[in-house]
C-alpha cells in the first residue's frame, strides 16, 4: 500500500542546482558504487509519492538494457564533487593572496547570549570552551551546544573538555570555596546539569570512559551541599546514560552476529562452486509483494541507523589539521569509533550484490525478467516511503555489469518504471533530481501526521561524502589560530538533520522470516556473478569468452 502523501507534494519548485558531476567514488573507507548517467537530452522526469508511475503503462520494452553499468567498488578519493549539497558558498575558503573581508570574530562571553550579537563565525578555543560553561544567569542556546560537542573532539578530547568545564564552573562560582553562596548556587545548578544531561543524551559514546563519570560526579558533588536533590537529578541522568551504552553495546554486538552469519554462509555459497537451486530459496519464495520487502528493508535500515552517533560523521573525516600546532590527533586510531557507519555501508554493498545475485540466479529467462520486474516495484515502493538507501541499492545492483549485460532477459522484462527510478537518482547536477526528492520528503516528514510519513532515510553514501567535502573544502582553523566555527555550525546541520531522521520509529510490523534471509541468504562475489551471467547468456565477444573460461576453471574447477 502507498502512503496516503506522496513525496512529489512536498517537493519544493526550487532548488540551487550545484556543479554538474558525472559519477561519485570512494570517501574515506567507504565503498561506494558508480552510478549510470542519464542522457542529458531526456526529458525531466519528478517521480513521487503515490502519483509516482500513475498513467505508465507495463509495455515490454523491447531491446531496453541497462548501460553504463557499475558496482559496488572501493576506489581512491582523490575524485570527488567540486561542491557538496547544502556547502554555502559564504564558507569557502579564501584563495591565497585573497584578503578576508572580516576580521574574525570572538564569541560573547559568559552571561550574554548567543542571540544577544552577530553569529559566531571564528574564535580561539578557549572562547569557545568559555561560550559552552553556563553560569547562574546564562545557559548557551541548545544549537551552539550540539555543534561544539561535535566539533571540539577534533581539538580536544572530551574528557579533556569536559574537565576543562568543570574548572571553569568551579572557579566562576567559587565552588571550592566555603561557605558556599547557596543563592547562586541553587540558580547554576539546574544549568549544569541540564547541560550534562544535553551531553550524556546526546553523546552516550563519550562517556565510555570512566573519567568522564568521574567528572560528572566531582562537579556535582561541589554543588550537592546546596540542594541533595542535585543528586538525585545526576543519578537519573546517569542511569539513563547507563540504559543508552546498553543498547549501543547490545547494537554492535548483533551487527557483529550478523555480519558473522552473513559472511559464513556466504563463504558457504562460494564452496559449493556453483548455483543449483537447492542451495537457496529465492526471494519471490520468501516475499512477493514489492511493498512488503519495502517495509522490512526500511526495518533494515532505521535499524542500522538507530546505532550511528553523531560523532562517528566527524571521526570518520577526521585528518590532521596542518594548522593545528598540536603534534598528536585528538583520538588515535583506536578509539575513533566508526564501527557503526562502518556496518551500514557494507549493509548497502550486501543489498547490491543481493539483488544482482537474486537476479542472475535463475536458469530461465523468464524468471529472471520476472525479478527484475520484482525488484523495480519494490525500488518504487521504498520512494515512496522515503527509503533512498536502499532505492538506490537496488538501482546499483541492477545496474552492475554482470546484470546489466543480461540484454536477453531485460528484453523480456518491463522496465519503463525502472528507467523513472534510475533517472530520480542520476547522479548529473550533483545528484539533483535526488536532493529535489529528499528536500520533498523531509518537507513531508516534518509536517507529518504519522511515523509512516516521518520517515526519511537519505542515501547514505552520498551524505558522508558531503561531509566529507565540507570538511576538505574548509581548514579546521584560520591561519590566526582561531577555530573555524562557520564551517561546524554548517557540519552541525548537516549531521542534526540526520540525528532528526534516524529517531523515527519504524511504523511497520517486523517479518522475521524476510528479515533473516535478506541478513544470511548467500550472495555471489564479482566473480560468481559474472559467471552465473555467462551461464545464463552466453559470451557475446571474445574478451567475455575468455573470463567465462577462466571462471569456470577458476570457480567450478571445470577446463
Amino acid at each position: 500500500m502507498p502512503l496516503s502523501r506522496g513525496i512529489d507534494s512536498c517537493v519544493s519548485s526550487s532548488l540551487s542546482s550545484p556543479p554538474p558531476t558525472t559519477c561519485f567514488e570512494d570517501v574515506w573507507l567507504v565503498r561506494l558504487v558508480h552510478c549510470v548517467s542519464v542522457s542529458q537530452d531526456e526529458t525531466v522526469v519528478t517521480p513521487s509519492g503515490t502519483h509516482l508511475f500513475t498513467g505508465i503503462s507495463r509495455s515490454n520494452d523491447g531491446d531496453q538494457s541497462v548501460v553504463l553499468p557499475g558496482m559496488p567498488q572501493t576506489v581512491c578519493s582523490s575524485t570527488m564533487f567540486t561542491t557538496p549539497s547544502g556547502f554555502s558558498p559564504h564558507l569557502a575558503c579564501a584563495e591565497p593572496g585573497e584578503e578576508e573581508e572580516e576580521a574574525p570574530q570572538e564569541g560573547p562571553g559568559p552571561g550574554s547570549s548567543l542571540a544577544d550579537g552577530p553569529p559566531i563565525t571564528s574564535a580561539s578555543l578557549d572562547t569557545l570552551i568559555q561560550n559552552l560553561v553556563p553560569t547562574a544567569d546564562y545557559y548557551p542556546e541548545k544549537a551552539y551546544v550540539f555543534t561544539f560537542l561535535l566539533s571540539a573532539r577534533l581539538f580536544i578530547p572530551p574528557p579533556e573538555l569536559l574537565a576543562r568545564v568543570c574548572e571553569l564552573c568551579i572557579k566562576q562560582q567559587q565552588l571550592d570555596q566555603s561557605p558556599l553562596d547557596t543563592a547562586k548556587v541553587r540558580k547554576f545548578g539546574p544549568k549544569i546539569l541540564q547541560l550534562l544531561t544535553e551531553w550524556t543524551e546526546t553523546f552516550p559514546s563519550d562517556f565510555r570512559e570512566e573519567k568522564m563519570v568521574g567528572h560528572v560526579k566531582d562537579i556535582i558533588h561541589k554543588i550537592a551541599p546546596c540542594d541533595e536533590e542535585y543528586w538525585k537529578t545526576l543519578n537519573q541522568v546517569l542511569q539513563k546514560l547507563s540504559q543508552r551504552l546498553a543498547m549501543i553495546s547490545q547494537g554492535e554486538e548483533s551487527i557483529v552476529k550478523v555480519s558473522l552469519n552473513a559472511s559464513s554462509i556466504s563463504d558457504k555459497l562460494v564452496a559449493f562452486k556453483t548455483k543449483p537451486p537447492p542451495i537457496q530459496k529465492d526471494i519471490l519464495s520468501i516475499c512477493n509483494d514489492p511493498y512488503t520487502l519495502a517495509q522490512q528493508l526500511t526495518h533494515v535500515e532505521l535499524e542500522h541507523l538507530r546505532h550511528i552517533g553523531p560523532e562517528e560523521f566527524v571521526q570518520a573525516v577526521v585528518q590532521k589539521d596542518p594548522l593545528d600546532g598540536t603534534q598528536q590527533p585528538c583520538f588515535s586510531d583506536q578509539k575513533k569509533k566508526t564501527s557503526n557507519l562502518e556496518a551500514y555501508v557494507r549493509w548497502f554493498n550486501r543489498l547490491c550484490y543481493l539483488v544482482a545475485t537474486e537476479i542472475c540466479m535463475p536458469g530461465k529467462k523468464k524468471q529472471r525478467a520476472q525479478v527484475i520486474e520484482f525488484f523495480i516495484d519494490v525500488a518504487r515502493e521504498c520512494f515512496n516511503i522515503g527509503n533512498f538507501n536502499s532505492l538506490m541499492a537496488i538501482i546499483s545492483g541492477m545496474n552492475m555489469s554482470p546484470v546489466s549485460r543480461l540484454k536477453k532477459t531485460w528484453g523480456k522484462a518491463k522496465t519503463a518504471k525502472f528507467f523513472i527510478l534510475e533517472h530520480q537518482m542520476d547522479p548529473t547536477g550533483n545528484f539533483y533530481n535526488y536532493r529535489t526528492a529528499l528536500r520533498g520528503a523531509a518537507h513531508r516528514s516534518r509536517t507529518a501526521n504519522s511515523n509512516r510519513e516521518r520517515i526519511v532515510i537519505p542515501f547514505f553514501s552520498l551524505l558522508i561524502k558531503d561531509i566529507y567535502f565540507l570538511n576538505e573544502g574548509c581548514a579546521n582553523r584560520l591561519p590566526n589560530g582561531h577555530v573555524n566555527f562557520e564551517k561546524f555550525v554548517e557540519l552541525a546541520r548537516q549531521v542534526g538533520e540526520f540525528m532528526t531522521w534516524k529517531q523515527v520509529e519504524c511504523p511497520f510490523e517486523e517479518d522475521r522470516a524476510i528479515l533473516h534471509y535478506l541478513h544470511t541468504a548467500p550472495i555471489f562475489s564479482e566473480d560468481g556473478l559474472y559467471l552465473a551471467s555467462y551461464e545464463s547468456e552466453s559470451p557475446e565477444n571474445q574478451v567475455e569468452k575468455d573470463r567465462w573460461k577462466a571462471l569456470r576453471s577458476n570457480v567450478l574447477g571445470k577446463t
